[in-house]
């Protein structure tokens, strides 16, 4: 019996991500954001990364899909891979035209599988850098590049004899953001971090895979469809939101402390503390707030940044207060305690 099982990401820019030249790059229209990939992908996979391809919707997406052949008894008799990856292409604004330069893919590092017991382990890394350049100076030598940095997400995926299977993303570059969808095709983790500014001084040669470093992933659950209902309430509101950067180890708001305004958490971790116990940690597209804005505006909770964090804040006027009585109780059913 053959069973074949799959993990991939798909990495993509959101616009709330790009910072100094990548910004001003994309408003000349010499790069550009891109909107968030499907969620979920679907049953077929490489079909759908294939159209986000062509549309030039993504980065690169890593598919580690694999197989086991499994015998009568139960024993493992065969294995191999059977993914890859597929990078994307950069569309650069040339007066009132385009052109587009496809993106330089490195070779797929595929590790031996690892047998163990009933199990086999699978790892692959897939990544490349855009095909158009990027000078600029770095900490290291040369001390100038003139190529992009290097992007790419690490896999690993196990499959059991039983056609039970785990998987996950174990390395990452810093940069864009990097969504983790099952074999199912639905989205079940994201990035929590995304660092332009070090991905830019740091991704490339040794500091990559393909030299000897890869970098460890920190990744976060993924939001609910009513925060990302929010989320458009509070970036498309009457009221733009004010971009706040709350820097590794310090508070957003305290417990006790009277405000009324709504954050989205854009890039980083926080943990909820409440008592000064930690009940929780918020990741990327995390709505919260909502219960200082419907109890009277004193905060129930601490928010602490784990990472540097990226938050937008935004006045609660405007903002439907059915949905934030559902967020609310949707935070005390998961004991997240008072979120904000």
């Amino acid at each position: 019996m053959r069973i074949e099982r799959s993990i991939t990401t798909v990495s993509w820019i959101p616009s709330d991500l790009l910072e100094g030249m990548g910004k001003i790059a994309t408003r000349m229209k010499m790069a550009h954001h891109d909107p968030p990939p499907p969620d979920p992908l679907g049953a077929d996979v490489p079909a759908v990364i294939e159209d986000l391809r062509v549309n030039d919707r993504f980065r690169f997406a890593n598919e580690l899909r694999a197989f086991i052949e499994v015998d009568d008894e139960g024993r493992i008799t065969g294995f191999g891979y059977v993914g890859g990856g597929v990078i994307g292409a950069t569309t650069v604004g040339l007066g009132v035209g385009s052109i587009t330069i496809p993106a330089v893919k490195l070779p797929d590092l595929q590790a031996e599988p690892e047998v163990v017991g009933g199990s086999v382990r699978f790892t692959q890394t897939v990544g490349g850098r855009t095909g158009a350049p990027m000078p600029r100076a770095v900490p290291h030598p040369p001390f100038i590049q003139y190529f992009a940095p290097t992007v790419w997400t690490t896999l690993d995926l196990t499959i059991n004899a039983d056609g039970s299977h785990e998987g996950a993303m174990t390395g990452a570059s810093g940069f864009p953001r990097h969504w983790v969808f099952d074999h199912a095709g639905e989205l079940t983790a994201k990035s929590s971090v995304a660092e332009y500014k070090q991905w830019m001084a740091h991704s490339f040669g040794r500091r990559t895979p393909w030299g000897d470093e890869d970098s460890p992933a920190l990744t976060s659950q993924i939001e609910t469809l009513l925060e990302r209902e929010l989320q458009d309430s509070v970036m498309r509101g009457d009221t733009r939101p004010v971009i706040k950067r709350v820097k590794e180890g310090s508070t957003l708001v305290e417990q006790g402390a009277t405000s009324d305004e709504l954050f989205l958490l854009l890039n980083g971790v926080l943990v909820v503390e409440v008592d000064g116990e930690q009940l929780a940690e918020m990741g990327p597209g995390s709505v919260f707030g909502e219960r200082a804005v419907l109890e009277g505006g004193q905060r129930t909770a601490t928010l602490r940044a784990v990472t540097e964090c990226k938050v937008a804040v935004a006045p609660s006027d405007g903002i439907d207060r059915g949905k934030l009585a559902e967020l609310a109780n949707s935070h005390r059913r998961e004991d997240v305690g008072a979120s904000g």
